[in-house]
C-alpha cells in the first residue's frame, strides 16, 4: 500500500507503521461508544462544597503553596481566531455592503467599545486615510472589516486567539495571553515566588507569541510582584493522524503525497506529559476575563486545587499503608468506600480475599488524579460529566462529547439530554504518584475514544481522525473528581461579538 517515499515521510514525523495500521482500522471499523450508567449530578458524581468544606480546602491549598513543589499553569493556545471571525468573513463574502445580520449590526454598532478598536483605527487611517468609524459612516463597512481581518492590516483572521486584545485598560490593553499570567499570580504562585504558564501553540506562531512575552513579560513581573516563567511547546508531529478519503484509502495530495493531519487537542497529553510539575492548572486560552473578575476566578480555581491535594493525600497515605503489607479488613474498607465514595468508582462483584482486594484498590488508587469544576448546564455546546462503564467492569467518572455517545441508544440519549451539568474545561491535575515520581500519563489514554470528522482539502472530501480528547479518552484511566463551580468562573469567547458582553467590558 505504502511506497518508500510514503514510508520516508511516515517516519520523518516519527509515527510507527502499526501506528498507520491501527489508525486506518479506526477509519474502516469507528470507535466504540462507551456505555453511559448515567449523567453524573450532585446527588451521584458532582461534589457540591459547603461553606465549612471550603475553607478546609482552601487552607489546603494555601498550605500546599508554601511548599517547594512545582505548580504549572497549562493553556492549549494553538487555536487560531478564524472561528472566532466566521460572521465578518461571512460578511465579506455577502452580495450586500452594509450590515444586514443581527451579528453584523452588533458589531459595527458597538465598534469602539472593542479593545482592538484603537490599534484598528490606526490600521484604518494608515492604510485608507481615514478612521474606522468616518469610514463607516461613509458606508465603507468591508473595508474596516479587511483592515482587522486580512494581512494588509490587523491580520486578526489568521493570528492566534491567544494574541488577539481582548479587554482595555488604563496602562494598554491586553491580550488572553497577558490575561492568563496575570491570572496565574492569584492561585499558582508558590513558596518560590514564581508563576510558571506553558502555552502550546502552532508553529508558525510561536516566534509572535514569545516576541510578546519578550516585550511585556517585566512589566508583568513588576507590576504583579512575582517572577514569571513562560514556556511554550508545539503539537509533535509524531501525534499527527494519517487522512483518508471517502472509501478509506489514505487521502493523497495533488502531489501524491500522503496527507496527514494534526491529532486534536488529545495530541497534547505528549506534551503535558513532558512537563515537569506535581501539579498542572488546565484552562483554555479564550476563558479569561478583567482584572475586576479574577478574584472570583481565583477563589474557585484554589477551591479545585485544595480538593485535589486533600484527596490525592489521602490516597498517597492509603498506597503507603498497602506498600507495608500491614492492612487490617477495616482499613480495607475504609479504602474501598473511598474509591467508591470520593471516586465514584463502583465494582460490580465481589472480593474473594483481602489480597485480592489489595491488588484492586492499589491498582485503582495508583493512578494520576485530576478534579474538574461544573458548570450547570446552560444550553452550551460540548461535553459533560457522566457515569461509565469501564472494560474491566467498573464505573467511574468521565467527560463525554456528544460524539462518544450512541444516538441508537435510549438510555445513553436520555442521559445526555438531562445532563445538568457541562464541562468548562477547568481542570486541576495531580501528575506525580505517591513515591514522588512522575506518572507515564500516555499509559492512562484510552486508545478507542478517538472518532472521525468530515473536512475537505483542495476541493476533495476527506476524513481526519482525531485522537482521544485531553480531557476525554486521554484522561480516562485518572482518578476523577468532580466539583460544582458557578457559572461565572466560565466566560469563554468563541464569538468576537462575545467580547461585547458585560463579563469582558
Amino acid at each position: 500500500m505504502f511506497s518508500q517515499q510514503d514510508i520516508d515521510l511516515i517516519r520523518e514525523k516519527g509515527i510507527t507503521e502499526a501506528q498507520i495500521d491501527a489508525q486506518l482500522r479506526h477509519f474502516r471499523e469507528g470507535f466504540p461508544y462507551l456505555p453511559i450508567e448515567a449523567a453524573a449530578s450532585v446527588e451521584k458524581g458532582i461534589m457540591r462544597v459547603t461553606e465549612e468544606e471550603e475553607k478546609v480546602y482552601l487552607d489546603a491549598w494555601n498550605e500546599y503553596l508554601k511548599s517547594e513543589r512545582k505548580i504549572v499553569k497549562f493553556v492549549p493556545a494553538s487555536g487560531a481566531a478564524s472561528r472566532m471571525f466566521k460572521d465578518l468573513f461571512s460578511f465579506m463574502d455577502a452580495a450586500y455592503d452594509t450590515p444586514t445580520t443581527d451579528v453584523e449590526k452588533t458589531f459595527f454598532s458597538h465598534l469602539t467599545k472593542f479593545a482592538f478598536f484603537v490599534a484598528l483605527d490606526e490600521t484604518c487611517k494608515d492604510l485608507l486615510g481615514k478612521g474606522a468609524e468616518e469610514l463607516c459612516q461613509e458606508g465603507k463597512y468591508k473595508e474596516v472589516v479587511a483592515a482587522l481581518l486580512y494581512p494588509d492590516g490587523l491580520n486578526y483572521g489568521n493570528m492566534p486567539k491567544g494574541l488577539l486584545l481582548f479587554h482595555k485598560y488604563p496602562e494598554g490593553n491586553r491580550t488572553p495571553m497577558g490575561e492568563h499570567l496575570t491570572e496565574g499570580t492569584l492561585y499558582a504562585k508558590n513558596s518560590d515566588n514564581k508563576v510558571r504558564v506553558h502555552f502550546t501553540v502552532s508553529p508558525e506562531h510561536i516566534d509572535m507569541f514569545e516576541l510578546l512575552v519578550a516585550a511585556r513579560k517585566v512589566n508583568y513581573e513588576f507590576k504583579l510582584g512575582a517572577s514569571i516563567s513562560v514556556t511554550f511547546s508545539i503539537q509533535k508531529p509524531s501525534t499527527d493522524t494519517i487522512a483518508v478519503n471517502m472509501e478509506n484509502k489514505p487521502f493523497r495530495e495533488e502531489g501524491g503525497a500522503l496527507l496527514f493531519r494534526p491529532g486534536g487537542h488529545g495530541a497534547l497529553i505528549e506534551n503535558l506529559n513532558d512537563l515537569d510539575a506535581d501539579i498542572l492548572f488546565i484552562k483554555n486560552i479564550d476563558n479569561v476575563v478583567p482584572d475586576r473578575l479574577k478574584e472570583n476566578e481565583a477563589h474557585y480555581k484554589k477551591l479545585l486545587a485544595g480538593i485535589l491535594v486533600t484527596m490525592q493525600k489521602r490516597a498517597f497515605a492509603y498506597l503507603g499503608k498497602l506498600e507495608t503489607g500491614k492492612v487490617t479488613s477495616d482499613e480495607l474498607d475504609e479504602m474501598l468506600a473511598f474509591t467508591e465514595n470520593e471516586l465514584c468508582i463502583s465494582y460490580p462483584g465481589t472480593f474473594e480475599t483481602d489480597e485480592e482486594l489489595k491488588v484492586y484498590l492499589k491498582k485503582k488508587l495508583d493512578r494520576p488524579f485530576r478534579v474538574c469544576g461544573m458548570v450547570k448546564n446552560e444550553g452550551e455546546p460540548g461535553g459533560g460529566p457522566f457515569i461509565v462503564r469501564n472494560a474491566d467492569g467498573t464505573t467511574s467518572l468521565q467527560i463525554l462529547e456528544s460524539s462518544q455517545i450512541n444516538k441508537r441508544d435510549e438510555k445513553a440519549m436520555c442521559a445526555f439530554k438531562n445532563g445538568s451539568h457541562f464541562n468548562p474545561v477547568d481542570l486541576v491535575c495531580g501528575v506525580k504518584c505517591y513515591q514522588d515520581n512522575k506518572f507515564d500519563l500516555t499509559k492512562f489514554v484510552d486508545r478507542s475514544t478517538g472518532f472521525i470528522s468530515y473536512k475537505s482539502k483542495n476541493g476533495k472530501e476527506l476524513k481526519a481522525l482525531e485522537l482521544p480528547g485531553l480531557w476525554n479518552g486521554a484522561m480516562s484511566d485518572w482518578n476523577t473528581i468532580f466539583v460544582e463551580v458557578p457559572v461565572s468562573t466560565f466566560n469563554p469567547v468563541k464569538s468576537v461579538i462575545d467580547l461585547l458582553r458585560p463579563e469582558h467590558q
